[in-house]
């Protein structure tokens, strides 16, 4: 089964090239959500990618109780909505419950279950009785092999469409390291791999209660991602970073997105090339 192709009103879904979810990660409001959707949408119209909007409708973990989590559920998906109707786009969002899953079904295309969350029976059963696209975060605590055992869950319920996401993997406190060998393992479980570049950048557990990046290294992992065959790339980006109410210090700028992309696309092409040798 092609997943991506399953994705209502998603383009290009039958070329060679990688698929993109990427968008800020919260809704921080309607105008600069739609904004950055708009801007995402030319950038892969013109490089043919297939492009699925991501933007979070509530941010459930954070370090302090301080922290932004977001401007209200219901507020939120509406945008959400919104934007998907008026641009033409499919859009991805994080649940954190099970009683989510039903509700933010009406609203989004696919659903992403968080890292710390892929182990959670009811959340992914939950998700899967929808019928949606099921998009499920490797949590930094897990090998390649486990996730096997979460897409399973999902496919209990009757609905293969499911996608796995590297995020990285806890090195120390304060760090996350990259597996590259984790792809061709999850690939082998029948479903897209996806690479989320910006969360594996973070450097969590900072003494501020703020997590920190490295957004320095975006481009480095992306090319290698596509190298070792990701199937899809995971960006979260701002046109401030610094100014972002959540995760802005792993964020790509969003004027540097569409250079990327294209840089990326001719490496898709390449090893494209290579594998039909």
């Amino acid at each position: 089964m092609n997943v991506i192709s399953q994705i209502p009103n998603i383009k290009f879904a039958n070329s060679n090239n990688f698929f993109l979810l990427a968008g800020p990660c919260v809704v921080e409001g309607e105008e600069i959500t739609r904004g950055i959707a708009e801007s995402i949408v030319a950038m892969t119209n013109k490089l043919q990618i297939p492009f699925i909007f991501k933007a979070s409708y509530r941010k459930a973990n954070r370090s302090r109780l301080d922290s932004f989590t977001g401007i209200g559920d219901e507020k939120a998906l509406r945008i959400l909505s919104a934007i998907k109707a008026d641009l033409g786009v499919p859009i991805v969002s994080d649940i954190h419950s099970a009683e989510e899953a039903k509700i933010a079904a009406q609203y989004v295309d696919v659903l992403q279950i968080p890292a710390f969350l892929c182990r959670q029976t009811d959340i992914l059963l939950a998700s899967g009785e929808t019928g949606k696209v099921v998009n499920i975060k490797k949590g930094q605590f897990l090998s390649p092999e486990a996730m096997q055992f979460a897409a399973q869950k999902v496919g209990e319920t009757g609905n293969q469409k499911v996608m796995l996401t590297e995020r990285g993997t806890t090195f120390g406190y304060q760090d996350l390291l990259v597996d590259f060998r984790g792809f061709p393992i999850m690939k082998k479980f029948g479903f897209p791999v996806i690479m989320d570049v910006t969360h594996a950048l973070q450097q969590p557990n900072q003494s501020s209660g703020v997590t920190g990046g490295r957004p320095d290294l975006i481009e480095t992992l992306a090319r290698a991602a596509i190298a070792v065959g990701a199937d899809g790339i995971f960006i979260e980006t701002h046109p401030e970073p610094a100014k972002a109410l959540s995760d802005g210090a792993n964020m790509l700028q969003l004027d540097l997105l569409e250079g990327l992309l294209t840089r990326l696309v001719k490496l898709r092409s390449a090893v494209n090339e290579i594998s039909a040798l």
